[in-house]
């Protein structure tokens, strides 16, 4: 093929939402887009479900309606157990749009990718990276038995991306910062059914135990926990599960009644952003595969929306993307990845995690603005750059004002 004839001007591999999030962006751009996933959509992704103010945010400026996804619950509060066993209910701003919402990944991936074909981008399901090279002018990719070749590649291909494999970039023996278990229950409590809970369990720390209701009275239930921790392996992994669900405050929560609906799974997340290559010749690496997610508590939809939106802006508008790119990826997350790695070795502590979350309840003001720091809606090193105040206490209104009043 003549280095000047391209099947497409850009390729996106992987269609989850920081793929989709580009395609629809540059599609709508009027570039030439074609997103290629292995899977055939609808598809199931284990994931928490929850949605924080920064994924609720890049949604919103992405014009993505969430009454497109059956799941979607809002969440105005969350409740929050310590490692002592006191309870505490967070209250997130009220009339100020949203700050949370839960809806399950296979229901919302696939209205992106939707949101994404509407707009113009060539969707190919079922099509699996076999091979990549890149020259000066191109980057030449194989699926299968097929062949295509595009000026640039997005790389949203997951933790273990194939494209990071096939350009020599990959890190070996990375398993990623968190290992993460979930289980779907139907039949749930009244409770369970309509609370966000999060269990700040003595031998979960720095990690966390969790229940985020779902729509016809079902729960996402899980776990998350940090490498190096107590029961980091996934074989005590296995076992910490059914000793998890038999703990009183669990069992409550969930409801005499409940039931699992399909298999629990485990999955790694990788949070290791700026310390992985975020692109490489003719490509850049967003979400998963590019490690963005936050150290502190395994989210990772706000920062793969936000790296998809990056990308596809330094495609847009810039002779030299992958170098802006970078640059804006560092801007944006680093910060806040270093002010997570501090705390984290804090809050691994029992008596630190409970003075901490004992001084966040003292009053409806520090509850309020904790759940807002703990939803993304703060920037985690906000104090440190005055930069991005604007995205703090200085703007109180969430996402969807309209939407939730």
């Amino acid at each position: 093929m003549p280095p000047t004839s391209f099947d497409g001007d850009i390729a996106i591999i992987g269609a989850g939402p920081a793929g989709t999030t580009a395609a629809a962006l540059l599609a709508r751009a009027g570039r030439d887009v074609h997103v290629f996933d292995r899977a055939t959509f609808p598809r199931d992704k284990c994931c928490g479900d929850g949605l924080t103010t920064l994924a609720l945010r890049e949604l919103e400026a992405l014009g993505f309606d969430p009454s497109t996804v059956a799941s979607w619950q809002r969440v105005d509060d969350v409740v929050i157990r310590s490692p002592r066993g006191t309870e505490r209910r967070y209250a997130l701003p009220e009339g100020e749009g949203y700050h949370a919402a839960v809806a399950t990944r296979v229901d919302l991936d696939n209205a992106l990718l939707e949101m994404a074909r509407t707009d113009g981008a060539i969707i190919h399901e079922g099509m699996q990276l076999t091979e990549m090279t890149t020259d000066e002018d191109a980057a030449d990719l194989v699926f299968g038995n097929e062949p295509f070749r595009a000026q640039h590649v997005i790389a949203a291909d997951g933790m273990w991306s194939p494209v990071r494999k096939f350009l020599g970039l990959s890190v070996d023996g990375y398993r990623g910062e968190w290992h993460a278990f979930r289980q779907y229950y139907e039949n749930v409590s009244p409770r369970a059914a309509s609370e966000l809970i999060v269990w700040f369990e003595k031998d979960l720390l720095p990690g966390y135990a969790w229940s985020f209701p779902l729509e016809g009275n079902r729960a996402n239930i899980g776990f998350g926990i940090q490498r190096g921790s107590k029961h980091y392996r996934v074989g005590d992994m296995k076992t910490l599960w059914p000793d998890l669900l038999g703990r009183p405050h669990v069992r409550e929560a969930l409801g005499p009644d409940a039931r699992p609906e399909g298999p629990h799974k485990a999955w790694p997340i990788p949070a290791r952003v700026g310390r992985v290559p975020l692109t490489g010749p003719r490509t850049m690496f967003v979400g998963d595969a590019a490690a963005v997610t936050d150290p502190m508590t395994g989210e990772g939809i706000g920062q793969a929306i936000l790296t998809g939106r990056l990308a596809a802006e330094a495609l847009l508008t810039n002779s030299e993307p992958c170098a802006h790119y970078r640059g804006d990826v560092r801007r944006e997350l680093v910060a806040d990845d270093r002010m997570a790695r501090i705390l984290i070795p804090l809050l691994a502590n029992p008596t630190i995690a409970g003075a901490a979350l004992k001084a966040t309840g003292a009053t409806a003001w520090t509850r309020r603005n904790f759940a807002r720091w703990m939803f993304e809606d703060y920037p985690r090193a906000m104090i440190t750059t005055p930069r991005r105040w604007h995205r703090g206490m200085f703007t109180g209104p969430g996402a969807y004002r309209d939407a939730a009043r």
